[in-house]
This record gives C-alpha cells, sequence and structure tokens, in this order.
C-alpha cells in the first residue's frame, strides 16, 4: 500500500510539482455533438433576436453580423463538445474547417456578399446615383412663400416645449408619481395649428409592472404659438410605446410582425382626431447593397390597439407629417450638392459644390410640415447661396437661391442687439416678411423662458429688430427695412398686412402670463374665436370687463385664437356684430 501511494505522488523536480495534463472530456458520438452544438447556436439566435431585433434582410448589415455571431457560437460550441482545445488560432481554424464545414461555408459567403455589397454601393462608382436620391427644383421666394399669421409661426422651440410639458406633468397629481414625460416632442399640424405632441413613459420597471394592464393614460399637446399645454387622455391607455416591455414595445412588435423590413426611428403622431399613432418608416437601400437608403412606405401603429397597417410612400395619409426624417434628407441633399458634377469635382476643383448648413427646423405650410435648412459652399465661410425648404410627407424639395447670413450668424447678431439681457437665441425659422427672406427666432433667459422675440434679415444681417411681442418686432423690422430702402414706405405699416375687425359684446375673458409679459383671451357673444393682445400693447385689455363692447382689429387668418392688433370701446348701439376685411 505504502509503495502504491508512492508511485501516486507527484514527481519532483527543481522546477516544483507536475501533474500531467488532463484530457478533456468531449461528447463521444458525432451526432449527439452536432445536435447539441445546433440546439445550443439555436437558443443563442433566439434570445440574440429577440434583444437586439435585426431584420431578416440581405441590405442590412446587422443581418450580416447576426449571422457571422451564429456561426461564431457554433465553432465554439463544436470545439467544446469535442474537447479541442487548440494551441493556435491556426489549428483552431483547421478544426472549424473540419467539424464545422457548413457554418464555415455560411461565414465565409456572408464575408464575400459584404465585401461585394460594399463595393457595388462605393460612392466613387455611383456618384450620379447618389445624387439622384434627392430631386432638387429651383423656386421663387417671394411669390412662392406667402406671409403667414401670427397663429401659424411656431414660438417655441423643442427645448422650451419640454420645459412646458415638464411643468404640466408636475400639476397632475394622478400621474406625476407613475409617469414621466416622453423626449419625443413632434412637431406636426394638428387642426390647422403648429403644435409639438409627445406621449408619457412609465417612471421605472416597478411603475410599468404596476400600469401596464392600463397602458401610459395620456398624451400631450403644447400650442407652439400660445404655449398652452393640453393633456389629452385617450378613452384607452397607450399600450404600445418605446418605453413598454416584452411584446408591447413598439421595436419589438414591429419587428415580429414584419420581420423582414427595416425601420426608421418611429414617430409619435396624432390624426386630426387625436387618435395616437406610431408612424414607422420603411427604409430600403436602392445603390448597390448597403447604399442610398431612402424611404419606400411607412407602418401606421395605433399606439392604443397596436393594429398595424402598411402604405406605400404613394399612398400615406395627409395627417402623417414626418415620413422622410430630416436626417434623412439632409444626407440625401449633401449627396447631391457634392456629386452636382460629377465625383471627380468634388474632390478636385469643387465647381458648384454645396452643403446644408448645421441645424434645421420645421414650418408649416398648407398643412404639411416643411423642414428648413440652409445651403453654403464648402470653402467653410459663413454665409449662406440659399436654403432648401422639404415636405417631409412627399420629400418635394425646393431651393431658393439667397446670399446672405447662414443661421449662427445670424442668432449671434440678434444677441448681439440685447447682449446687455444674456439673451440667447433659439434656432431661426424662415419667414417671409415683405417679400423679405427673415429669420425669425425667440430670445430666452436663462431659465429657457421666452422674453423677446428677434427679426434679422437675410442678406443684410446688420438689420435685426426686436420687440416683446412679435406685433411689435414685425414693426420695428419693417421700419428698418423702409430705412434701408428694401421695402417702399406703403410696405412700412404693418396695417397693410391682411386685416379684420369685428365689433360685439365680451363675454369671456381668460387671461396667461408668457414670456413676461400679460396676454388676455377675448370671446365675443356668438363667436368661438379668440382674440389674443398683451398688456404690453394694449393697456385698456387690462380693465375690461365681461358685458364691455368693443371693437377689436386682428390679424386675418385660420384657427381659433387670433392675434388682435387693438381693441377700442365702442358705443353700445354700434355693437352690432358686423365684421368686414380690410
Amino acid at each position: 500500500m505504502s509503495l502504491f501511494k508512492k508511485k501516486m505522488e507527484p514527481v519532483k523536480s527543481d522546477f516544483g510539482d507536475f501533474e500531467p495534463p488532463k484530457t478533456p472530456k468531449s461528447v463521444q458520438s458525432p451526432v449527439k455533438r452536432t445536435l447539441i452544438n445546433t440546439l445550443v447556436t439555436l437558443l443563442f439566435a433566439a434570445a440574440y433576436f429577440y434583444v437586439d431585433l435585426p431584420p431578416i434582410n440581405l441590405k442590412s448589415e446587422r443581418f450580416y453580423a447576426f449571422v457571422l455571431l451564429c456561426c461564431l457560437i457554433y465553432g465554439v460550441s463544436a470545439a467544446a463538445t469535442a474537447g479541442f482545445k487548440a494551441p493556435s488560432m491556426k489549428e483552431y481554424f483547421g478544426f472549424v474547417k473540419k467539424q464545422c464545414k457548413i457554418p464555415f461555408l455560411v461565414a465565409v459567403v456572408a464575408v464575400v456578399v459584404c465585401a461585394v455589397g460594399t463595393l457595388s454601393s462605393a460612392e466613387i462608382l455611383r456618384a450620379s446615383a447618389y445624387r439622384d436620391l434627392l430631386s432638387v427644383e429651383s423656386g421663387d421666394f417671394a411669390t412662392e412663400i406667402k406671409e403667414i399669421s401670427y397663429d401659424q409661426i411656431p414660438m417655441l422651440d423643442a427645448s422650451s416645449a419640454e420645459k412646458l410639458g415638464d411643468r404640466k406633468l408636475g400639476e397632475l397629481a394622478d400621474m406625476v408619481s407613475q409617469f414621466e414625460v416622453a423626449e419625443d416632442y413632434t412637431q406636426i399640424n394638428y387642426n390647422g395649428r403648429p403644435v409639438r405632441v409627445t406621449p408619457l413613459v412609465y417612471g421605472d420597471w416597478i411603475k410599468w409592472f404596476n400600469n401596464r394592464t392600463e397602458g401610459l393614460p395620456a398624451y400631450l399637446v403644447i400650442d407652439m404659438v400660445n404655449q398652452n399645454v393640453t393633456v389629452e387622455r385617450p378613452e384607452s391607455g397607450i399600450k404600445y410605446s418605446k418605453g413598454d416591455h416584452f411584446g408591447r414595445n413598439i421595436y419589438r412588435h414591429l419587428r415580429f410582425n414584419y420581420p423582414t423590413f427595416m425601420f426608421e426611428e418611429p414617430i409619435f403622431e396624432i390624426d386630426e382626431e387625436g387618435t395616437p399613432y406610431w408612424v414607422c418608416a420603411r427604409q430600403d437601400k436602392t445603390i448597390g447593397l448597403f447604399g442610398g437608403r431612402d424611404i419606400i412606405g411607412a407602418v401606421l401603429v395605433n399606439a392604443l390597439t397596436g393594429e398595424c397597417e402598411y402604405l406605400a410612400a404613394d399612398q400615406i395619409p395627409t395627417w402623417v407629417d414626418h415620413l422622410y426624417s430630416a436626417s434623412l434628407i439632409i444626407r440625401q441633399y449633401d449627396y447631391y450638392g457634392k456629386y452636382i458634377n460629377g465625383f471627380i469635382n468634388s474632390v478636385l476643383g469643387q465647381e458648384g459644390v454645396t452643403v446644408t448648413t448645421e441645424g434645421y427646423n420645421y414650418i408649416a405650410i398648407n398643412d404639411d410640415v416643411y423642414m428648413y435648412t440652409g445651403i453654403t459652399s464648402v470653402g467653410g465661410d459663413e454665409s449662406n447661396v440659399g436654403f432648401i425648404l422639404t415636405n417631409q410627407r412627399t420629400k418635394e424639395t425646393k431651393y431658393y437661391p439667397c446670399a446672405g447670413a447662414e443661421e449662427f450668424s445670424a442668432m449671434a447678431s440678434a444677441q448681439g442687439q440685447v447682449q446687455q439681457m444674456n439673451y440667447t437665441a433659439t434656432f431661426p425659422l424662415l419667414l417671409n416678411i415683405a417679400d423679405q427672406p427673415t429669420y425669425f427666432m425667440a430670445l430666452k433667459d436663462a431659465a429657457g423662458l421666452v422674453k423677446m422675440y428677434a427679426m434679422v434679415n437675410v442678406s443684410q444681417y446688420q438689420i435685426v429688430a426686436t420687440g416683446n411681442t412679435v406685433a411689435e418686432c414685425e414693426r420695428n423690422y419693417r421700419s428698418m427695412l423702409a430705412n434701408n430702402g428694401l421695402i417702399s414706405e406703403e410696405q412700412t405699416d404693418i396695417e397693410n398686412v391682411e386685416r379684420g375687425s369685428v365689433s360685439g359684446s365680451i363675454t369671456e375673458i381668460r387671461s396667461a402670463v408668457m414670456g413676461g409679459d400679460s396676454f388676455y383671451f377675448l370671446r365675443l357673444a356668438g363667436g368661438d374665436v379668440y382674440y389674443r393682445i398683451s398688456a404690453s400693447a394694449c393697456e385698456l385689455a387690462v380693465i375690461l370687463n365681461v358685458g364691455d363692447d368693443v371693437r377689436i382689429d386682428f390679424n386675418a387668418g385660420e384657427g381659433s385664437i387670433l392675434e388682435a392688433v387693438g381693441v377700442e370701446r365702442i358705443a353700445v348701439a354700434a355693437a352690432d356684430q358686423t365684421e368686414e376685411t380690410a
């Protein structure tokens, strides 16, 4: 027994104890090993697909990454079940070629297809195809872009809307402890008004678990003109959203219903009846295998029920405002401007080469939302050669030549006009004021509240006008245009803008403080329109009472709230509810 024990003791040497290497255990049956490897790979593929949601589409780079990962998992599993430990990568690849022939062949084919697809999509070979992704027509600004009424000018940017949304949620005792406001704030045209809409989201996993049965109870509508925030509560909760989990997560819901589709980021919108939807644009690669990203349709998902409807791009209903994203339009225009005269010219000479400026904004025209961005040369100067307006539902794009300051220079010019107040300018809108392309922007204080407004002439950005109200700002701006000889004296007076007047008895008065000024909303007997005027523009509005007979002059327009430019008391006999257009 002592001899046997002695033989089992490890051999000692000058290098320490030595034990013979252990032989790895392996599954002896090749069929059994193959079944185990296949099962492990399928389990991994199912888990990965559920979490990452790659499209099963040969034009998606994520699909090839998914395939290669599955092949890798099979190879690792095969090595483990065979008890193989490779001393070098060369021997491991030899093992894979022999024991994992099909996964190895699939991986090789995937790599080759990716390489060929990338080459076939190369810009150097397909410059003209990239240029033609976006069709751009030239337009005339003064005749095609009409002056819009004040009830159509969006005066809030996304950050200001976000502050209003968070403040509104804080007022809702039944929601604030369980929900938060999502960061979507999509700008849309809703019943003729520019608004931003955003759903709520669950506060955390526990709050989701407690509220998942009813869903999200509401979404917010922020009016970008009068800054009112409305909480809309659908009859049933929003069951499908970005913040939901498992099958009701909007990304997973889309992937399981359309496994081969490639999607853009889902956009939250509402139709004209207030039903919330997710607009999920379907993208396609139109150049080679991976190039030329474009939109060919969209899936409209009812956020309440999850019901899906796929429509081609030319069948999208008019209430949808965001089919083509701003980033897609900008990217396609950059291709257009870069390759307008071919690939070689884009590198050498660069004659006529243009690019979009940094930043963009939205404006409502004819019940559609248009994206605006400036166009500049590739020289890196701080001036624009023009700008584009693109319909985000149809991708119709117009280019308007107009040499002048780029947007950030105009913002700096506006801030310099009130530099003692340290206001910050929002990214500008492009408006037509007296046939002059004009940057319009709000000026905000350190708390993010709108305090003033500014207008900057695009071609001569030293012409800057400010005002506490939009009307005051425009009057000052028109006066400066006349002083600089850009418009006639007849165009100077804002009274030449189309106006209306109405007389009657006041039946309702509402008030609100916006941008540090008090605004009064007056409704007359027999009417459903509110006329808005600030205390700084009309001191009489402060002391008006229900029952007073008044005459109101207002800017003509559409909508339930119109901008009043003057209010005066009248004799009772004159209050005959007549309306005339100046």
